[in-house]
């Protein structure tokens, strides 16, 4: 399946730097080009929830999906172009469920940045906002880790599992955590 590609704010930004230098400097093979790694980033996450979408059976209407991580990357609360907010509202235009954890990011961030996309009242009615990864797995029929926090590859995913709607899987977006152990717990998983 493949890994997210990047998030945040500065590195797209240095790539669409060096897309006008390349255009100012008429290099229009070399823009294109890295014009190419945008495209292909913003491609890689819908692929991704495509993915997800497919194997939940090819509907996620109703289906609740627990979303571990919404920063762009670990340590920190920057939410800015996260890979988090693309998937999420895809997954909103389902009408999946979400129940989202993140250690570092508020709830109020993370609906100021859904509502941007998505209808506020599908935000509102659609996502619920947890401080603990336990609860927010609670009762979902998946996982998708879209932030590579430590903490996420310590959890007591055969704990997690039990409180899950079956079958149970897990999307591992940041390649973090141990497939063939999720798989002996009886996860489903997608990396």
């Amino acid at each position: 399946m493949g890994a997210m590609r990047f998030g945040g704010s500065c590195f797209q930004k240095d790539v669409l730097s060096l897309v006008y230098l390349c255009e100012s400097l008429n290099l229009r093979k070399v823009a294109d080009y890295w014009m190419g790694v945008i495209d292909i980033n913003q491609w890689q996450r819908r692929r991704f929830s495509d993915k997800i979408i497919a194997e939940l059976f090819n509907t996620v209407t109703d289906k609740k999906i627990a979303v571990f991580g919404f920063a762009f990357k670990k340590n920190t609360g920057d939410t800015r172009d996260s890979s988090a907010i693309h998937i999420i509202s895809h997954l909103l235009e389902e009408r999946a469920r979400i129940s989202v954890y993140d250690p570092k990011v508020t709830e109020t961030q993370m609906r100021w940045e859904l509502a941007q996309r998505c209808p506020e009242e599908t935000v509102t009615k659609l996502v619920t906002v947890h401080d603990d990864p336990y609860a927010a797995a609670e009762g979902a029929h998946a996982i998708v880790v879209v932030t590579e926090w430590d903490e996420f590859k310590t959890l007591d995913y055969e704990r997690i599992y039990k409180t899950m709607q079956h079958p149970a899987s897990i999307f591992d977006g940041r390649l973090i955590l141990d497939q063939r152990q999720l798989r002996s717990y009886g996860f489903r998983t997608f990396a």
